[in-house]
């Protein structure tokens, strides 16, 4: 790791590599690049669809430099933007740079990762927050411990 000498800078910077690795391991792959990638991806995608309040709730359970990541680009005037399935496959396609067929599955991946880094039950409830409709392709089908139940 490299030492910026700023003690919080480094923590923030460790944590962030420990969250992007996480994604890329969930993906088995070495691709940190990728990793991040569907990472912003996935982060952006969710937050435009929720309120700013579920917006800042989910926000702080994310590592500081993410937490960055997270709000790049936000209005929070804008929110919540009211696009369905395929409007939020799009976007995340585009973002993540990846094809369309792949959207649900990296998306799923990447909650997968999520759910094994924040605090339990936080990720239920965030994901409570979005459209029925919405939260298969972010859940999938192999929710860790069997089919994620949501309200």
């Amino acid at each position: 790791m490299t030492a910026t000498k700023v003690e919080a800078f480094d923590h923030a910077v460790h944590t962030a590599q420990l969250w992007v690795s996480g994604v890329a391991k969930e993906f088995g792959t070495e691709d940190l690049q990728f990793a991040y990638r569907v990472l912003r991806a996935w982060l952006h995608t969710l937050r435009d669809r929720l309120t700013v309040e579920a917006t800042a709730q989910f926000a702080a359970q994310l590592p500081e430099l993410l937490r960055g990541v997270y709000y790049d680009g936000w209005d929070p005037h804008r929110v919540p933007v009211k696009y369905g399935v395929e409007e939020y496959q799009r976007r995340f396609a585009a973002e993540a740079i990846i094809s369309l067929p792949e959207v649900r599955r990296a998306a799923a991946t990447v909650t997968a990762a999520i759910h094994n880094l924040v605090s339990p039950g936080q990720l239920t409830h965030v994901l409570e927050q979005l459209p029925h409709t919405l939260r298969p392709v972010l859940v999938g089908q192999d929710w860790p411990g069997g089919r994620m139940t949501l309200g």
